[in-house]
């Protein structure tokens, strides 16, 4: 048992039992412990935490909210399937706040910003040192997050924070696609961001975020091209 689990009796005697149960399913579908299409049983989820079935159905509620799980017909549960046939509509987003958010951090960042950046940034470096890839998604993030602080607009700062954690699943896909080690480039793309935002160079940090958001875009993209297409004389 986890150290959250064995949290779970605590929690719920503070009215919480449903959100930890919430909290630990939710990461453990976005980080890939449970892929899409695993099933979710009540009586299972109740014995693993040590609780009755009404807070487990509380945080299966939420998490089907999120589209997370799906109930299907015949009233089991699973993992819901990741959406690739939508997934242009994920990456048209992601790649725009990684655009607007470097921009204005560009325009309207302060001293103490940049500090907060580079100690994000030094935390995503000994990620990519460790070859964590659960730990290279969540610096990232911050990273970003941080960038986007930086740019002092709430708005797209919180849009970002979902969309890069809705995104856990495929980037947990991203990093698995890299067959050897995790490159050093995506220290040294940051790298770049972070000068052209202390030099305040707005146009430059547009077009190093695009490129840095495209070719993540492009390496997801290649997981899902077959390159063995089937040859159809015509």
């Amino acid at each position: 048992m986890s150290e959250t689990e064995a949290n779970v009796r605590t929690e719920r005697k503070r009215g919480s039992g449903a959100k930890v149960v919430y909290d630990l399913l939710r990461d453990e579908i976005l980080d890939l412990a449970l892929p899409p299409g695993s099933p979710i049983d009540e009586v299972q989820l109740a014995e693993r935490f040590q609780m009755s079935r009404t807070p487990i159905r509380e945080a299966l509620v939420r998490l089907a909210g999120e589209g997370l799980i799906t109930t299907l017909p015949n009233r089991s549960t699973m993992v819901s399937n990741i959406d690739f046939l939508n997934m242009h509509t994920f990456f048209d987003a992601l790649v725009l706040m990684y655009r607007v958010t470097t921009r204005l951090a560009a325009q309207y960042h302060r001293p103490e910003d940049l500090e907060v950046i580079a100690a994000r940034q030094q935390e995503f470096a000994a990620a990519v040192r460790a070859q964590d890839a659960l730990a290279m998604i969540a610096t990232n993030a911050a990273l970003h997050l941080a960038i986007a602080e930086a740019g002092r607009n709430p708005y797209f700062t919180v849009l970002f924070s979902r969309l890069l954690d809705e995104g856990r699943r495929i980037l947990r896909l991203y990093y698995q696609s890299y067959d050897d080690r995790l490159p050093q480039r995506f220290v040294e793309e940051h790298d770049e961001i972070i000068a052209v935002i202390a030099a305040r160079d707005v146009d430059s940090a547009d077009r190093i975020a695009r490129e840095h958001a495209e070719q993540i875009v492009r390496q997801i993209q290649k997981m899902f091209v077959r390159e063995d297409r089937l040859e159809v004389p015509l």
